[in-house]
């Protein structure tokens, strides 16, 4: 596993989230989000656990953001 596709620790359930879109012009609520998710560039994917919390921060920044279960 290369080091941009961590998987976090004892969880069950994990969700791949791939930054699509930059993050120029975009609110800044949004890009602290996009900050939370541990995304950093564009095209940066990451595994994150999936959690009401996690999703919640998707929905608010769907637009810039691609997600495989």
């Amino acid at each position: 596993m290369s080091a941009d596709q961590k998987k976090p620790a004892g969880s069950a359930k994990t969700i791949k989230v791939t930054l699509v879109k930059g993050l120029r012009g975009t609110i800044h609520k949004h890009r602290e989000s996009v900050k939370g998710l541990g995304l950093k560039h564009r095209e940066h994917s990451v595994h994150v656990a999936d959690t009401p919390a996690i999703r919640g921060m998707i929905n608010q920044v769907s637009y810039l953001v691609k997600v495989e279960e």
